[in-house]
């Protein structure tokens, strides 16, 4: 007896479906748009609801500063200006790139899961470093007021603060993003995958909340809302954008790890 054909997946039959009806240009700028927006509405969503929620705030790392909704609506401004008239037209850009390099759509040329899987670690480490090093570049005291400033007009973040930014400060920080795409990109569903997370890690970094059974800090020298939280309250130190090595190795983490054994101290001596 023969065996039965495999059956599609919905995500094979909804990549055949977007394949067939929507032509490589629309894929590319329109499904890119929608792509971002969508995660990181999605990805926004947790911390923004925790603030509503009572019981939440024995996670939030800063508890005596809450959200305001001014606050948060100026936010809401900027990242409307940013997402629409600076990472919109980068985002046109994708459709020339992927008929430059021949980057393929069908879903018989897609890698498989853990290929992406390989090929984002490698854009998150290219991304890593050279925010790392730009970043710090952004804080000397000739450039901070003109441009990085801007993204830390919240001491206290809040996930949609992640992309809260001079526009300088947004096209420069996102070439890190860009080179990643240029080095290991086979498919257009890696520019897909890696937007996703590169977003899920900056929004939570950025969430102000440390939240339990957080899946992310799996991954090793992972740093998380706490490290990256720390740098907003201190502005000095921590640059790294997702792992730790880079301010270990070069001691920038040394005033976090100082204030880290000084709350553990305050802890004892509450408790």
């Amino acid at each position: 007896m023969l065996l039965s054909a495999r059956s599609p997946s919905y995500f094979e039959i909804g990549w055949r479906y977007m394949t067939t009806n929507f032509t490589e240009f629309q894929i590319a700028t329109w499904g890119s748009l929608l792509v971002h927006e969508l995660i990181y509405i999605l990805v926004c969503l947790p911390g923004f609801v925790s603030q509503f929620l009572p019981f939440m705030k024995r996670y939030k790392i800063q508890a005596n500063r809450s959200e305001t909704f001014e606050a948060q609506w100026k936010c809401v401004k900027l990242l409307l200006f940013n997402h629409f008239c600076i990472q919109f037209p980068l985002i046109m850009g994708t459709y020339t790139y992927t008929q430059i390099f021949k980057i393929p759509f069908s879903y018989e040329t897609m890698p498989s899961w853990y290929i992406l899987l390989l090929q984002c670690a490698g854009c998150a480490l290219i991304e890593d470093t050279w925010h790392y090093f730009i970043h710090k570049l952004m804080h000397h005291k000739s450039l901070y007021k003109y441009v990085h400033k801007v993204h830390h007009t919240f001491p206290a973040p809040f996930s949609l603060t992640a992309e809260y930014a001079h526009p300088v400060e947004t096209i420069v920080l996102g070439i890190g993003f860009f080179i990643g795409l240029l080095s290991f990109c086979t498919h257009v569903s890696l520019m897909w995958a890696w937007v996703a997370l590169r977003l899920i890690e900056t929004c939570d970094v950025h969430s102000g909340y440390d939240f339990p059974y957080n899946p992310l800090h799996l991954i090793p020298y992972y740093g998380g809302a706490k490290f990256h939280d720390f740098h907003h309250m201190n502005t000095i130190g921590n640059y790294s954008s997702t792992f730790t090595w880079w301010d270990k190795l070069l001691g920038t983490d040394k005033q976090y790890e100082n204030y880290c054994k000084k709350m553990e101290k305050l802890r004892e001596k509450e408790a």
